[in-house]
């Protein structure tokens, strides 16, 4: 698919600037995924900060090098979903209950609350829901190692 003439920047406060081929121009645009966990490079729009949309992208690799950066760029800072890949420990069984993991970001520990904060999107993908609010993606179950699937089917 070929997309409408349109151009991509950045303002002097850091927020982007959409104008497309019609010559308007629209400030503070923000691009929302419409899969960002199942198909995170596909099916993307660049909506104005009051929700309508500007411009509809399939794949986020149709984008020309310079929009697709800024693109990455703003969902990068926006978008914060460490990926777990190990869990170390957890303090008990019983909710609420702190779980110390390694994610794709680092160490790190936080408590979940209860059993319904994990929440299975597919056969082997799960969401966990910290006591903060933070999500922690699981994407795949079986990719972690045994102690980690031990741990965890105490809690499924």
């Amino acid at each position: 698919m070929t997309l409408p003439t349109f151009q991509l920047r950045r303002n002097a406060f850091g927020r982007l600037v959409f104008q497309g081929a019609d010559g308007q121009t629209h400030e503070g645009v923000l691009p929302v995924r419409a899969f960002p966990i199942s198909q995170p490079g596909r099916g993307l729009s660049l909506v104005t900060a009051d929700g309508h949309e500007l411009l509809w992208i399939d794949q986020l690799s149709d984008l020309p090098a310079d929009a697709r950066a800024l693109v990455e760029e703003e969902l990068a800072s926006r978008e914060f979903m460490p990926e777990i890949r190990k869990l170390k420990s957890v303090s008990a069984f019983a909710t609420p209950t702190v779980w110390k993991v390694e994610t794709d970001r680092g160490e790190t520990a936080f408590t979940l609350r209860g059993e319904e904060d994990i929440r299975r999107l597919n056969a082997q993908t799960l969401l966990i829901a910290d006591n903060h609010g933070i999500f922690y993606l699981i994407r795949d179950l079986m990719s972690l190692d045994k102690h980690s699937r031990k741990l965890l089917d105490r809690f499924l």
